[in-house]
């Protein structure tokens, strides 16, 4: 087998996503494994994960994994790449292992970007444990956030949402706030009757903090039933969303084109028309010829397509590439890996 064209990576919050594609985009391999969450700059152990991704495609492509390099373009799309000195640090660690060519790095969003259009350019927003944006603009010029957290101004996602829907619940049981569903159906999605009790296992150490990330579909579920505390705090994430895709088009100078806005991650994976009316809306008194879609594709598929771009292959070779990496296809390998475990 001749060399594969790109090795694509697509890191985020829980799993790892690797594809090793040929120059006409057909995909060789392309695995997803099971991932701990990026740990900041102190320590490597999220991107060992990494390591183990590209391993796992090597041996379903039949590509010596010791035999460098194993692709001639990498791209790698990874959570946790937020500031530059994050990007010199991953780099590092990415270039010392020579599975590639050429190494590009680039933040998570971009991915996500890259497989909700076919366009080069436009605005990527991910919404899933955390919260981040980024944007490119026709001539490829690029923006983005630091998205580290509060500290960088940053409020959104599963484990955002989940600590104020704890926060209203406890001041609905106590009396310092309005009355919400909330409280009824947080406590009941862990298995207690009350939020104290949810407040008090979590400072007891009886349950993790991060298990407040599992509480967006209760959010949601309450506001489709018309609960307006539930409802409030998915307009202040869709109002987070618009201000950060908003921002980034106004920063590219791109209110008046007809910009794509791709929304990727697991906040967006609900039919509560509502939350989406709200951020569309938001957007077009920004640019009114925004377009707004919801990811349907692998962000890893991205990944691939911005290697591919970047080695200037043909549009036949890009939809090859959407054919064949699909949701489905990591679907596969990631239950037959935990078949194995």
């Amino acid at each position: 087998m001749n060399l594969p064209a790109v090795l694509a990576v697509d890191g985020g919050g829980w799993k790892v996503d690797a594809a090793l594609v040929a120059d006409d985009g057909t995909p060789f391999g392309a695995v997803r494994i099971r991932n701990a969450g990026h740990d900041g700059p102190h320590s490597h152990s999220y991107l060992e994960g990494v390591g183990a991704a590209i391993d796992a495609v090597c041996r379903e492509a039949a590509v010596d994994p010791d035999s460098r390099p194993i692709a001639r373009q990498g791209t790698y799309c990874l959570a946790g790449a937020d500031l530059p000195a994050d990007d010199r640090r991953i780099l590092r660690w990415v270039s010392k292992h020579g599975w590639t060519e050429d190494d590009v790095l680039r933040n998570d969003t971009f991915a996500i970007l890259r497989a909700g259009t076919d366009r080069t350019w436009g605005v990527g927003v991910v919404c899933g444990y955390g919260t981040n944006s980024c944007a490119v603009a026709p001539e490829g010029r690029t923006f983005r956030f630091a998205a580290i957290g509060d500290i960088s101004g940053d409020w959104g996602g599963g484990s955002d949402i989940g600590r104020i829907a704890l926060w209203h619940a406890i001041r609905s049981e106590d009396g310092r706030g309005e009355q919400t569903e909330l409280a009824r159906v947080v406590p009941s999605h862990f298995g207690l009757k009350r939020p104290r009790h949810v407040m008090e296992a979590i400072h007891l150490g009886r349950m993790a903090m991060d298990r407040l990330a599992e509480l967006p579909p209760i959010v949601f579920g309450a506001a489709a039933d018309n609960d307006t505390v539930a409802r409030s705090i998915l307009d202040r994430q869709a109002d987070e969303i618009v201000a950060m895709a908003g921002t980034a088009i106004r920063k590219l100078r791109m209110t008046k084109l007809d910009v794509p806005v791709v929304l990727g991650g697991g906040i967006f994976h609900n039919d509560f028309a509502p939350f989406f009316d709200r951020i569309e809306e938001g957007l077009r008194r920004i640019a009114s010829d925004v377009r707004v879609t919801v990811l349907s594709a692998p962000p890893v598929a991205g990944a691939a397509l911005l290697g591919l771009d970047r080695m200037g292959a043909p549009d036949t070779s890009k939809a090859r590439l959407r054919a064949g990496l699909t949701h489905e296809r990591l679907a596969r390998t990631l239950s037959a890996a935990m078949r194995e475990d």
